[in-house]
């Protein structure tokens, strides 16, 4: 019954359990229960069962709370803080302290509040210290599957997704259009990205569309929702072609396989041409032996270490 009434709290964006808050602000309930008890951190509301929730306004102060507590301020001290010097704190150590390790309290609160000024602080300090390629592979790709797992959930909607998603994909469109202004360096193979039908999830693709053109190579991003029979043109047309894709959400479990068949069938693989593809829709997938210059990657990081 318990489990069942909470359940039912979490369908409610904006009601929390301690599990919701721990998966969100990355400190383990444990912990989160000491600073409640010892330090009043937080204010927890009960249904008339008597079962405990938090509402928004206790998961922004714990994400403010964790912000400065990952960068070094002792729980002691930052109990202290009145709600308005905390925020004050907060983006003070978003301008000036952001780092790869403690960045995704500050992007988290950016998405929960729809923060532009918030999330372009934080950016702006992580490019400062390191690279587009970093900043993207240590916090952009960890924080994406992480707000994916809260969406799912059921912590966060699909709004606060697309906010903070459409402003990635602005600085990723930004870093593209600069380095896609260098000259091709090797002409020797060209590389087709597309999405399948239905799939809209671009992210990742668009990540290694700019890793392509930054290592000088000839990428032609299609985008999303790309017939396969349109691939055709590309096979036909250039002498050493692969094809790289994306599958998040598509195709359908079931019909991965029959994709790929029919990929197979359609686009004819051989020495001269190679098909691959990653994405949460491949875990576990094997490929027959016949599948030749077909290659699944298990994640970004290795298929770039291909190239």
């Amino acid at each position: 019954m318990f489990n069942k009434k909470l359940k039912k709290l979490n369908n409610i964006s904006t009601i929390f359990s301690i599990k919701d808050l721990e998966n969100l602000s990355g400190i383990k309930a444990h912990t989160i229960r000491i600073w409640e008890k010892r330090y009043n951190i937080l204010e927890p509301l009960r249904t008339d069962s008597n079962i405990r929730y938090y509402d928004t306004k206790n998961l922004q102060k714990l994400l403010n709370v964790t912000v400065l507590y990952n960068n070094g301020l002792k729980i002691s001290k930052i109990a202290k803080l009145e709600e308005d010097e905390l925020e004050v704190k907060v983006r003070e150590y978003a301008s000036k302290a952001a780092n790869v390790e403690n960045s995704l309290s500050p992007l988290k609160l950016a998405m929960l509040n729809f923060d532009l000024e918030l999330f372009e602080q934080t950016y702006n300090r992580l490019i400062a210290e390191n690279t587009f390629r970093t900043v993207f592979i240590e916090v952009f790709i960890p924080f994406l599957h992480n707000i994916g797992l809260d969406w799912q959930s059921n912590s966060i909607t699909p709004a606060h997704e697309h906010f903070i998603s459409n402003l990635i994909n602005q600085k990723l469109l930004i870093n593209i259009e600069r380095v896609q202004q260098e000259p091709v360096k090797h002409r020797e193979k060209i590389f087709v990205l597309f999405l399948p039908m239905n799939e809209i999830h671009s992210l990742g693709l668009l990540y290694l569309h700019y890793e392509l053109l930054l290592k000088g190579y000839h990428s032609i991003y299609l985008g999303e929702s790309v017939p396969i029979d349109n691939l055709k043109t590309f096979s036909g047309k250039y002498p050493n072609v692969t094809f790289v894709s994306y599958f998040t959400v598509k195709p359908d479990p079931d019909y991965v396989m029959d994709y790929l068949v029919e990929f197979k069938k359609e686009i004819e693989l051989d020495d001269t041409c190679d098909f691959w593809v990653l994405g949460r829709r491949t875990k576990g997938l094997e490929l027959p032996e016949d599948f030749k210059n077909m290659r699944i990657f298990e994640n970004i990081k290795h298929l770039l270490e291909k190239i």
